[in-house]
């Protein structure tokens, strides 16, 4: 469960929510680059609203330093990473200079392109944006992404430089605003410094937000409900809960609602607002304030108890009153699939309702049930990246106890067969074997279009890293050329002016080659100093093949891969050493291969651990001995015709041998 009512919270006086039409109403996104400071820009602006408190004590959202850090960030997985993986929402209520109350909507999102979908749906309810750019690194790649797709809804964008208290002694500062004010075409006065950890200046953020960002449209004679629903998850008690923005018409608890999706009629049983935590208004004392007007954001629950009926997108309507759907949201087209299989081959069904109540809260998740011959009965699962698999794999461990082996991912590959018909494939079984590519006249592989932003000095190393990812040279532009307006430039330069040009390169690359190890490699031969952002390309033709692993003779099906012909070699040998390492000893060879068809490409063998059935002979006739070792050679051959029935694999093992982590092998 991501939230819970919180006591404590709901016994804050809450200003009269009559008192807000529209014109009092600011909703907005924060979005930015990775690691820009968006989490803590919201926690500064939660405590100068009063919403949380400026030193708390004993709350579980707060350290014991009574500092709040991340308050939105609510889930394990990313207070141990540092990163923001669900997108969060909270009401604050801000008195501006005017002498004027108003509610602020903001939604915190993540800055990593693979949670891109939790920033794509906040845009949904959202009039306005706060763009932050670390004063530090300046624009990086993905603050081009979102700005793009802010710009692209028409949202009033406030352009803020993060972190100002680190460069307040040179020239980094001056340099990121005239970057983000090029990139906004609006003047360098528009653009807001502050510092976030710290607290300065953002007081001017809140009065941006009131005195820049529009109001959600005024109401109009006759409207009824409509409200999107663009968040939800999953309470043990009370089953489904939605997260709804009202963009016409009213909401009170008893109202009955319709969703247009499914046309599914349900009683409304609690409404309220996440304040950061849930603040039911259902039945405040007020009766003015028990409701949800148009242009408010906040929770709903109406006894859906099956995820299955809960659509991002979706439009509730009165049931007296239909009304036509709003504009949905679309999840992005997963990218990456991997096999996720129970550790216990008995806990399929336990798996199935975790992930069944964890994607309610990721639809960029797709599920179809698949079965390995090795592993049982498991899933095929997509994903908008490597890192957005890892963190789901965590999420079911941290939050359903499951412990989970996770096959290695593949792109999605599209065969053209000769008949002019098309299948696009996610599973690595599904790929022909030579012997039937005849069938085949091409295979094409997905590509992305990658923009990397770096330090002019790191370029000739990136460039080597994306020609050794297949990449092709797209674009090479200069963002920056080292100098800051109005100060002096040159050789003979201070060198606090003196700032070093950065570079945006445009690569075509295929994006079986960014799933891996491409973004820590990035950042290993840029000092961490690069950064990288892609969108989808056309596919094109690959000299593709599967690799298949064989233990005595029998293919491992979960073990099987899709990849360039080119990386088969390398692939091949790191596979077969690796699972000499995790298997255990037998009392027999066991022959491991890596093959694609007939073809064998790498082998290695684990020799037999011998057991010393003579042992306890002593003197008498040598003829004794060597029947011994003569049935226990017979003995060994039966056993290796039961093929890899007889060979121990431990499951923790093969997991850590997906994982590409080294075992040392046990003797047996």
């Amino acid at each position: 469960m991501l939230r819970s009512a919180c006591s404590g919270q709901a016994e804050r006086k809450l200003p009269s929510l009559a008192n807000f039409p529209p014109e009092k109403i600011r909703n907005l996104v924060n979005i930015a680059h990775i690691d820009h400071g968006k989490s803590t820009l919201a926690d500064r602006m939660l405590e100068m609203t009063g919403t949380i408190p400026l030193k708390p004590k004993n709350l579980d959202m707060m350290d014991g330093e009574g500092k709040n850090e991340q308050v939105l960030d609510t889930l394990k997985v990313e207070k141990e990473r540092g990163i923001t993986v669900r997108a969060q929402s909270a009401t604050m209520f801000h008195t501006h200079s005017d002498g004027e109350q108003y509610m602020i909507n903001l939604i915190d999102t993540p800055g990593h392109v693979d949670f891109a979908s939790e920033m794509l749906r906040s845009l949904l309810p959202s009039q306005g944006a706060i763009l932050l750019v670390d004063a530090a690194q300046g624009v990086q790649a993905q603050t081009l992404t979102v700005l793009d797709e802010a710009m692209k809804r028409n949202l009033e964008i406030v352009g803020t430089v993060n972190k100002w208290d680190l460069v307040k002694d040179d020239e980094r500062g001056p340099a990121a605003v005239q970057e983000l004010a090029d990139l906004l075409s609006c003047e360098e006065s528009d653009v807001l410094r502050v510092s976030a950890k710290t607290g300065w200046g953002v007081e001017t953020v809140l009065d941006a937000i009131i005195e820049r960002i529009p109001p959600p449209p005024s109401s109009k004679a006759g409207e009824t409900l409509r409200a999107l629903a663009f968040d939800s998850w999953f309470d043990s008690y009370r089953g489904v809960v939605s997260l709804v923005s009202i963009f016409e018409g009213e909401l009170r608890k008893g109202d009955s609602i319709t969703s247009t999706m499914t046309g599914k009629t349900y009683t409304v049983l609690d409404i309220g607002i996440l304040s950061p935590r849930e603040v039911s208004i259902a039945d405040l004392p007020d009766p003015a304030s028990r409701v949800l007007r148009k242009g408010m954001v906040g929770y709903i629950t109406c006894g859906m108890k099956d995820p299955k009926e809960a659509f991002l997108g979706d439009t509730f309507h009165l049931t007296s009153h239909p009304a036509p759907p709003l504009e949905s949201f679309k999840p992005l087209k997963s990218m990456v699939f991997s096999g996720i299989y129970p550790l216990d081959p008995g806990g399929f069904l336990k798996l199935e309702e975790a992930i069944r109540r964890l994607t309610l809260t990721d639809r960029s998740v797709s599920v179809n049930r698949e079965s390995s011959s090795f592993l049982g009965q498991g899933f095929r699962l997509g994903f908008n990246g490597s890192l957005h698999m890892d963190v789901f794999r965590q999420r079911l461990e941290d939050e359903f106890d499951e412990e989970v082996i996770v096959t290695r991912p593949l792109v999605p590959v599209k065969l053209v067969f000769k008949d002019g018909t098309e299948k696009t494939i996610d599973n690595p079984a599904d790929f022909p074997d030579p012997s039937s590519q005849n069938k085949v006249a091409e295979v094409l592989e997905p590509m992305i279009r990658a923009t990397i932003v770096t330090p002019d000095e790191y370029t000739g190393a990136i460039i080597n890293l994306c020609t050794s990812a297949r990449g092709v040279p797209v674009s090479h532009n200069y963002l920056s050329t080292g100098s800051v307006s109005g100060a002096p430039a040159g050789p003979d330069a201070p060198v606090s002016a003196a700032l070093k040009p950065r570079v945006s390169l445009g690569y075509l690359l295929p994006l079986s080659s960014i799933i891996t190890s491409f973004h820590s490699s990035l950042k290993s031969i840029s000092s961490g100093f690069a950064s990288f952002d892609y969108e989808e390309a056309p596919y094109e033709p690959s000299d593709l093949v599967r690799m298949n692993i064989l233990v005595n003779g029998t293919k491992i099906d979960a073990l099987c891969t899709v990849l360039h012909r080119n990386e088969l070699q390398a692939e091949a040998r790191s596979w077969v050493k690796r699972l000499r390492e995790a298997i255990p000893r037998q009392h027999y060879e066991v022959v491991i291969q890596a093959a694609v068809g007939q073809h064998i490409v790498a082998r290695e063998s684990i020799s037999a651990a011998r057991k010393d059935v003579t042992g306890h002979l002593y003197g008498g006739d040598i003829t004794r001995r060597m029947k011994l070792l003569a049935k226990q050679k017979v003995g060994k051959q039966r056993l290796k015709e039961r093929s890899i029935g007889n060979v121990t694999i431990p499951v923790k093992a093969f997991h850590a041998v997906l994982g590409g982590q080294e075992m040392k092998r046990k003797s047996g």
